[in-house]
């Protein structure tokens, strides 16, 4: 047997050791490059970022900030941890309207939820009494597992007296955004077709639901019955 017919053999073999990859109208001159579905899903998100409009905090604001870091070492670096804090405090450093106030560094992964990272919720304490009101934080992923408790948690500090921002430096999201203003109050927080509960005569109201005589006269009566079971 000649070279060529042996070649020729060779290959049907093959062919017919795999014939769902011939049949599949699969690229057979790509089959041995192993795709990462990834780089396409990335490639389309960041079309899709492209695409909207985007704001960032102002260097001439002036903001307090907390970084939020989610560290989870998985380079060379054994100080990589203490790199990433320098590259914030160099960007900071960059605005002189700006004040830094502590890094908030929890470790894992992947987000939990958020009652379960203890760092997180030290920083909504500062955010609440005033101390903080820009969160910077490289991306939505290392606040939450679930988009829809950091989007109502976005909106509950966006809501504040004293607004407190959130700015997503992958993403390039930032919470305070003028475009983001109409949806503080959108009925997508709750389930879909949730209603008011209606009226119910069984339903007591609390006492501070009442009006201001209501609210005597029942504290008096309730005065009344704890002397009445003391003296009993």
């Amino acid at each position: 047997m000649d070279q060529a017919t042996n070649m020729e053999t060779q290959l049907a073999e093959q062919t017919l050791q795999d014939p769902a990859l011939a049949q599949s109208g699969s690229n057979v001159l790509r089959r041995h490059i192993k795709e990462n579905p990834k780089k396409a899903v990335l490639a389309r998100h960041r079309l899709w970022q492209d695409s909207i409009p985007h704001e960032y905090p102002m260097t001439y604001t002036p903001y307090k900030i907390g970084v939020y870091i989610r560290y989870f070492n998985q380079t060379r670096h054994e100080n990589y941890l203490e790199k990433h804090i320098q590259q914030y405090m160099d960007d900071i450093a960059l605005c002189p309207q700006w004040t830094l106030v502590d890094f908030y560094v929890d470790k894992g992964m992947t987000a939990p939820h958020m009652e379960y990272s203890k760092e997180w919720c030290r920083l909504l304490e500062d955010c609440f009494t005033g101390k903080v009101d820009l969160i910077v934080t490289q991306k939505v992923s290392n606040v939450s597992s679930d988009w829809k408790e950091m989007s109502f948690m976005a909106r509950m500090l966006a809501a504040q007296k004293h607004p407190v921002g959130i700015y997503f430096i992958s993403e390039d999201i930032f919470t305070l955004a003028s475009y983001y203003q109409p949806d503080l109050r959108d009925m997508g927080l709750l389930p879909e077709g949730w209603q008011t509960l209606p009226a119910d005569e069984l339903d007591e109201p609390m006492l501070s639901t009442l009006p201001k005589p209501a609210v005597l006269e029942q504290a008096e009566q309730l005065s009344l019955d704890e002397e009445t079971d003391a003296m009993e």
